[in-house]
């Protein structure tokens, strides 16, 4: 029988070697070891910060490789840049122009703002996004609209955001949109939202008035069973 002095030693070099995936428990062989430019935390780390299991953890970052590798033949960096990640997105969306949006959807992944999103931004905030609690969501979809990252919601920043969906939805939509439904949305969500008429929208006014929408609160459980 092994000591658990020679099993740590055993783990401890297959760590050092990086030839062993945590994430994955695989040993890469020497022509993957070639490409390997990139290695995410520790699993038992992710489990902490995340809502995640080891088993779910280890199932997104297999399928987090395979996109990074087929995006990056040559040499896979383990990371997605934001052009990569618009040609990812776009394909879910080939009926419009997904293009602003993405990038909205990007700033809002790029924890680190330093325009990349690794596998630990990754799942940091799909863990809020999809197991996440309903003020959690909420914070997490304030922090996408607010666009300059200011602690508020402009009109200007609404509007942006409003007609990078419509972009992204296309015009050939069924029934069609009018040309002012993006105006009408955002006059909509200001009327509902800015409570004090001061032409912005506030994290404490964001939270009050979604919770108290019911509608708003059935769509934050809408991902509750997606993995």
């Amino acid at each position: 029988m092994k000591s658990r002095s020679q099993d740590q030693s055993f783990s401890d070099s297959r760590e050092l070697d990086r030839s062993y995936d945590p994430l994955t428990g695989s040993i890469a062989d020497d022509g993957e070891l070639s490409t390997v430019c990139y290695r995410p935390e520790g699993l038992d780390r992710l489990v902490q910060q995340t809502n995640f299991s080891k088993k779910e953890l280890q199932l997104l970052y297999r399928g987090f490789k395979n996109v990074t590798c087929m995006c990056f033949s040559e040499c896979p960096s383990g990371v997605v840049n934001e052009e990569t990640f618009k040609s990812i997105y776009s394909q879910f969306f080939p009926q419009g122009d997904s293009t602003m949006y993405a990038h909205f959807l990007f700033e809002a992944f790029d924890t680190h703002n330093n325009g990349a999103v690794s596998f630990e931004d990754f799942v940091l905030s799909l863990s809020i996004i999809l197991r996440g609690s309903i003020t959690d969501k909420l914070n997490w979809a304030f922090n996408l609209y607010d666009l300059n990252k200011d602690g508020c919601i402009t009109r200007e920043e609404m509007t942006d955001i409003m007609h990078s969906i419509y972009d992204m939805m296309g015009k050939y939509t069924y029934p069609s949109m009018k040309d002012s439904a993006p105006k009408d949305h955002v006059d909509s969500f200001f009327q509902k939202m800015d409570k004090n008429n001061d032409g912005v929208v506030t994290i404490e006014e964001f939270l009050e008035t979604c919770q108290k929408d019911e509608n708003i609160m059935q769509s934050m459980h809408m991902f509750d069973n997606v993995i």
